[in-house]
């Protein structure tokens, strides 16, 4: 429970990013739809520095009372989630809303920031799963609690935002996402506390056994680099992981502007129809964990995946009136969603003593540093694909306190495409790298088999 509840908050501050930050952009803080999804995408270049040497840096840490992960949760928790609100604000000058370029400088740099302390709570966090447990099917039951907690957390952001919205006029639309930011913040810092001090005991134990068996020697970091990219099945992970991420990006940012301007809808009726499909994903973790046992994680994936890309295509075609079948189609996708969730990030261990197989060393913190990198920039280049396509179509952009304008027949086109061609293409993609993908679990079982040989022989040699 303690460590599900460590992707509670990143999960909720990224959540409300993921659904509601591309509107904010446009609709509140006034910044055109192509340089508000730029924002994001700006940020990652950054992020593509920091990430794998944050992971680099985990695996180097050393702390007798913490260990080499939870000290980066402990003292990160605080600014992460202060830079989690700072993003949701409208700055002002002498009361006023300064110019596009000054707004657009401040979101960078915030977020800039923002990503950073989420790479400080979230990567240690994520590379905790390996040390943890090293049974194959375990860990895909760990998953299932790690990612309950995390959609968890994301409905419980859309039912805060269903709330805030119903009870603060759409009129004041700034001050809605204000105390949506402040209520997320909050829980997201003290969920990031209760993961620190309920899996301290865990991972310590798996930290003195880690010393004392390791027998390893510094490799340099873009060694690591090199090592880690010339791992074969990680290469597959990526790509399986990036193209399901994408999809969910892209739907993820362009369901509100769906709703709105193609379902005809009010913004009050966003968040039930995100609740949906995120209800539904929090459901089939469970279900979707247990078969991957019987059927294994590839079979357990394409069977999501089928369903979801079913799903996409019907929302293409989906017409205003249509709203019991729009949420239909919410929950087919939702089924999807969860293996998109569970099954890459169940793979990663698995890659992770392949890699130890081949070089003696545990990196689970360069491994699980391009996952988180991946995360983000999936995040990134769906919001920014979805921006430039709706400026590009000739979106209208509202500012603060303005009523939300009449979009062009192009605009609502080119929502429908975001909703439906671009993330089937993606999921289509993912689909024929894990059909490719080599870790079966007769391969790991076969990799720790190995393992185990070694540490033995090491054991019994005598000691000088």
């Amino acid at each position: 429970m303690a460590f599900g509840a460590g992707d509670l908050g990143p999960a909720m501050s990224a959540n409300i990013i993921i659904f509601f930050q591309l509107v904010f952009l446009t609709n509140v803080a006034g910044i055109p739809a192509g340089l508000a999804g730029s924002i994001l995408l700006v940020s990652k270049i950054w992020d593509a520095v920091n990430d794998p040497i944050v992971g680099v840096l985990t695996d180097k840490t050393r702390s007798k009372r913490w260990g080499r992960r939870l000290p980066w949760l402990l003292y990160g928790a605080l600014p992460f989630g202060l830079f989690s609100f700072l993003l949701w604000i409208v700055p002002r000058v002498g009361g006023e809303l300064p110019s596009v370029w000054l707004l657009l400088t401040y979101y960078i740099i915030v977020g800039a920031i923002g990503q950073v302390f989420y790479t400080v709570v979230n990567l240690p966090y994520t590379a905790m799963t390996p040390e943890l447990t090293q049974d194959y099917d375990e860990r895909t039951q760990l998953n299932s609690f790690r990612f309950a907690f995390s959609i968890g957390g994301s409905i419980l952001s859309l039912i805060l935002a269903q709330i805030i919205f119903l009870q603060i006029p759409e009129e004041q639309r700034e001050l809605q996402y204000l105390v949506l930011a402040g209520l997320t913040s909050a829980i997201a810092t003290l969920a990031l506390y209760w993961c620190v001090l309920g899996t301290r005991k865990r991972a310590l134990v798996f930290e003195a056994q880690r010393i004392q068996d390791s027998s390893e020697e510094a490799i340099p970091l873009l060694q690591q680099f090199k090592l880690a990219l010339g791992n074969r099945p990680f290469l597959f992970v990526i790509g399986i992981y990036l193209c399901s991420w994408l999809a969910v990006q892209i739907t993820a940012s362009i369901i509100p502007y769906f709703v709105v301007n193609v379902m005809q809808l009010k913004q009050a009726e966003v968040p039930p129809v995100l609740i949906g499909v995120q209800g539904t994903a929090l459901v089939m973790l469970f279900v979707w964990g247990f078969l991957s046992k019987i059927w294994g994680k590839k079979a357990v994936y394409f069977m999501g995946m089928s369903l979801w890309i079913i799903a996409q295509i019907g929302l293409f075609f989906l017409q205003p009136g249509q709203i019991g079948l729009m949420y239909i189609l919410a929950v087919m996708a939702g089924v999807g969603v969860s293996t998109a969730y569970l099954v890459p990030w169940s793979m990663i261990p698995d890659v992770i003593e392949l890699d130890e197989l081949q070089t003696g060393q545990r990196r689970e913190g360069v491994f699980y540093g391009f996952m988180v990198l991946l995360q983000k920039f999936g995040l990134a280049l769906g919001l920014f694909l979805v921006g430039l396509g709706l400026q590009s179509a000739g979106f209208l952009e509202a500012a603060a306190g303005e009523p939300l304008p009449v979009q062009p027949a192009s605009a609502v086109q080119a929502i429908r495409l975001a909703i439906g061609p671009l993330p089937t293409l993606a999921l289509i993609a993912g689909l024929v790298l894990t059909y490719y993908y080599p870790i079966s679990r007769d391969v790991h079982a076969e990799i720790l088999l190995k393992l185990r040989e070694r540490r033995l022989s090491s054991d019994q040699k005598p000691q000088e």
